[in-house]
């Protein structure tokens, strides 16, 4: 059977494009033309421009150096696509695109190494998730991310990247939520363990020996960043494709407001001329919201804020979607940022707890219910914790593990009432934000993405027409050679697309 590292570069290093379902391929598409968004959203901020104009380009000539830009700009507005479990793209996709034109992939390789990288770092993120970890704060994400993704990507052997995987896991990152909300260090919570996790490649080829069993061995990982360790998440390999679990986030910051956004988004035709006579707004949501606005809001203070607590803040991402009909890069800087109107509203909005909308919340694949049901009376607890329900409806309610995510949900829903000066309300609700995994995104993620990636490129790359032939160029990775990505790197890295360019 072997350790969990032995069994995941195993399947990593074996991996063959023509293994993988029709469906996974197109979400792996998607998952980076999405990525790529987040990266030139992140680029068009000014603490992205300051990002690639100290460090460099995203799309540079230094593979390790590029996967530490692209890291960091993917991370910058919180824009970056997710699956069960983790927000893995900052590494997974990030670093086969930082090592692509080096190690000469063409568009399947590629695609291929995208996809290893996910599913590792999708499981050992899912076996720690019932831990002090979720999110972006769960930083050893990228430790999986970036081993898996340049072993794959540089046809490295099974035993390297067990060396590499060992070694990495030796000294996980441990995130601090006062530096992670109170500073602009959140922006660098990929990239240092992306750095890491390449480092820990270089060691293992250099003949550096590490300890196979990091992950399940009674003083591993596992036992120090897990309550509940989930060492099962680790099977189903090229069975149950976490890929399946994608996404989309079509607005900027986290994903738990996003319904609130919807919602938002639907009601600004009958509010936007009367913005100025809203008296009170309220949002009642998951545990998931109202949990991650108790530990934002301290750090939420006006146009002052950091970018990091803005991209949390419930209230002032449903304020700008009322007043202006959208959420943008530009609404996370001045002259936006100091616009008074808005954060009138935008301190009004209380955030309530609703039960119901917790339990449907918790029993949807991501971001936790496919943990719960693999957690056993374990899971059973969490939920009937978590949903205010007994532990024998909660065991009802769970049932056993999925056997695939063909049908995976996201279902982190919220209801937003507005009420205006003269007593007449306004209410809207949503269940599954566009782009979250669901029916919906099955159907559509290639629609859904294709508007993410011209929305967030087309300022940078000159208009909708020149970030729609990128994206055509993108979708036509998995018949491209090596020079077409070449080139579409090059077209990326272009000097009048970021500072640092060439």
């Amino acid at each position: 059977m072997g350790t969990i590292t032995e069994r995941l570069a195993a399947w990593s290093t074996g991996l063959t494009w023509d293994a993988v379902p029709e469906r996974v391929r197109a979400l792996t598409v998607s998952q980076l033309l999405g990525h790529l968004g987040a990266i030139l959203a992140g680029a068009r901020h000014p603490v992205g421009q300051r990002i690639a104009g100290g460090l460099g380009s995203p799309f540079g000539r230094v593979p390790s150096q590029s996967a530490y830009v692209s890291g960091a700009l993917s991370m910058a507005l919180d824009f970056d696509d997710t699956v069960f479990a983790g927000h893995v793209s900052h590494s997974s996709v990030g670093v086969p695109l930082a090592y692509a034109r080096c190690a000469g992939l063409d568009g399947e390789s590629l695609l291929l190494s995208i996809l290893a990288a996910t599913e590792v770092a999708a499981r050992v993120t899912a076996a720690a998730t019932l831990g002090p970890f979720r999110g972006q704060t769960a930083a050893h994400t990228h430790l999986a991310g970036a081993v898996t993704a340049r072993c794959v990507a540089e046809h490295r052997d099974a035993s390297t990247m067990v060396e590499a995987l060992g070694l990495a896991f030796a000294e996980p990152p441990w995130a601090l939520q006062h530096g992670f909300f109170g500073s602009d260090a959140k922006l660098l919570t990929a990239s240092t363990p992306i750095r890491s996790g390449l480092d820990a490649v270089d060691a293992a080829v250099a003949g550096l020996r590490g300890a196979a069993d990091v992950m399940e061995h009674p003083e591993g990982f596992l036992a120090r960043f897990a309550t509940t360790p989930l060492p099962q998440a680790i099977d189903e390999l090229g069975t149950r494709w976490h890929t399946d679990t994608l996404s989309i986030k079509v607005h900027p910051g986290c994903a738990y407001i996003d319904s609130a956004i919807d919602a938002a988004l639907q009601l600004h035709p009958r509010v936007v001329d009367r913005f100025d006579q809203i008296s009170a707004i309220e949002v009642d949501a998951s545990i998931f919201t109202v949990g991650m606005e108790q530990r934002s809001s301290p750090y939420v203070v006006g146009p002052e804020s950091g970018l990091a607590a803005l991209n949390f803040s419930t209230g002032y991402s449903v304020a700008t979607a009322l007043l202006r009909g959208a959420l943008d890069v530009e609404d996370f800087a001045p002259p936006r940022l100091d616009d008074e109107r808005v954060w009138r509203v935008a301190r009004m909005v209380q955030v309530r707890h609703d039960p119901a909308l917790s339990r449907r919340a918790l029993l949807a694949t991501a971001p936790l219910g496919a943990a719960l049901r693999m957690g056993g009376d374990a899971g059973v607890g969490w939920l009937a914790a978590g949903a205010g329900i007994s532990e024998d409806e909660a065991r009802a309610l769970l049932g056993p593990p999925e056997a695939d995510f063909t049908a995976a949900e996201k279902a982190i829903g919220a209801r937003l009432r507005v009420r205006m000066d003269d007593g007449e309300e306004f209410t809207a609700a949503v269940d599954i934000p566009e782009g979250a995994a669901g029916p919906d995104t099955r159907v559509r993620h290639r629609e859904i993405v294709r508007g993410k990636f011209i929305r967030c490129a087309a300022p940078l790359l000159g208009g909708e027409s020149a970030a729609a032939a990128i994206a055509d160029d993108v979708e036509a990775l998995p018949g491209a050679d090596a020079a077409a990505v070449k080139a579409l790197l090059d077209r990326l890295g272009a000097a009048s697309l970021l500072p640092g360019g060439r």
